[in-house]
């Protein structure tokens, strides 16, 4: 059983420090290379899915969160209050209230929409210490989110298309879901007033599941506070159930900031606003990579690609040339030398990188490469342009395949 805080500091990934507290893990190189290529990769298909990225501040005044409801139903997980020139600011716990201001920052038509901002954003949220864990449940998260702003009739379309892209990144990184969950509210006042605008939310997520044929539970109690989502659920090693990815349907925060567009009859209507996160957070989307897959990451993901390992002394200039192929060829690799142990202890010691190149006399007199895939497998001795390019063709396609190429 793979338990990624153990595996995170044993690959030199994250650690902590009691100077800087408690769910506030910082990244070394190697992890700081896995979360970077996962941005670059939720980003990209992102944008190939028509969403305009933005930025927006982590501070706002504590007027904004009143306004969106965090404020009245979520303020016991958020950071206290900053005095600050007579007004107070608050870290932000969630993006959404940012990209409502960034929506009605000027007069919008109903050719404009869906209008899809995304945004990989740091929020804040005041964790008790006794749940904290590694990167599970930290107290400042990267998140990948993102806010669809689109008509009534919109809606459906535009949640299958989130699961559409949350199936795409699964895929790519390897994992697969423990079940769907459509989270609706329960008892108790956390949640905003509105049974219609409840039940007209969970009605059209239930429509998408079922369009899909999807199976899911039913789950009272697990609602945002503003309204019902779909949850995929990702089960660690012990079998506990986390969220990572979501899709949310949001009627409340459009009327509570007005949020208008001109409809084609000309007049003033109220678009929705669909919440969704492809991959989560950072933070909980490495853990769980690391448990899924036992440090042995995806290629395209991996903080090392290629090692090269040079048999002896003889052959460091050919593993050097090869080394800066690899760079040119956009792949991550490193020399693994002779200085390091033999041959044999040198392979162990990488067998979680995904590609091991050998070059021995015969390899180096030839421009040649024998190649060790991580499964085990062991490639004839090729040309070194004929084994990177496939290397670099592989990765490229964000597979989780080491050799053979999706068709």
């Amino acid at each position: 059983m793979h338990d990624h805080r153990r595996l995170g500091r044993e690959l030199e990934l994250f650690d902590t420090d009691p100077l800087m507290g408690a769910g506030l893990p910082y990244w070394l190189p190697d992890g700081a290379i896995v979360r970077h290529t996962l941005e670059e990769y939720v980003r990209d298909l992102e944008r190939r899915a028509g969403y305009r990225h933005v930025y927006s501040p982590v501070l706002a005044k504590r007027e904004l969160y009143e306004i969106s409801g965090h404020w009245a139903h979520y303020g016991e997980d958020m950071f206290p209050p900053m005095a600050m020139g007579g007004e107070q600011v608050v870290l932000r716990p969630s993006l959404c209230p940012h990209h409502a201001l960034i929506y009605r920052s000027r007069a919008r038509g109903h050719r404009e929409l869906p209008l899809r901002i995304a945004e990989l954003g740091g929020m804040y949220r005041a964790e008790p210490s006794g749940v904290l864990g590694g990167l599970t449940r930290v107290r400042a998260i990267q998140l990948n989110d993102a806010h669809i702003f689109c008509t009534p009739g919109q809606v459906a379309a535009e949640t299958a298309g989130a699961l559409e892209l949350i199936g795409h990144a699964h895929a790519a990184m390897g994992i697969r879901p423990a079940r769907y969950r459509l989270s609706l509210p329960g008892p108790g006042g956390k949640y905003v007033a509105g049974a219609g605008m409840w039940r007209r939310a969970a009605a059209v997520l239930t429509e998408v599941l079922d369009g899909l044929g999807l199976a899911y539970d039913a789950v009272e109690g697990e609602a945002a506070f503003y309204g019902p989502k779909i949850d995929v659920q990702i089960a660690d090693p012990a079998g506990r159930e986390a969220t990572l990815s979501t899709v949310q349907a949001d009627f409340h925060q459009p009327e509570r900031f007005d949020l208008r567009y001109t409809g084609p009859d000309g007049a003033r209507h109220r678009p929705v606003m669909v919440h969704r996160s492809v991959i989560g957070s950072l933070e909980r989307a490495v853990a769980h990579l690391l448990e899924a897959h036992g440090g042995a990451f995806p290629a395209w993901l991996a903080p090392t690609q290629v090692v090269v390992l040079p048999i002896s002394d003889a052959e460091r200039e050919a593993a050097g040339r090869l080394l800066e192929r690899c760079l040119d060829q956009g792949l991550r690799a490193r020399i693994s030398g002779p200085d390091r142990g033999g041959l044999a202890a040198r392979v162990r010691r990488e067998r979680l990188v995904p590609y091991q190149a050998v070059i021995g006399p015969r390899e180096a007199a030839g421009e040649e490469v024998a190649l060790r895939l991580r499964d085990g497998r062991r490639l004839p001795a090729r040309p070194c342009e004929e084994m990177l390019a496939r290397i670099a063709r592989l990765v490229g396609t964000h597979t989780t395949n080491l050799w053979d190429i999706p068709a």
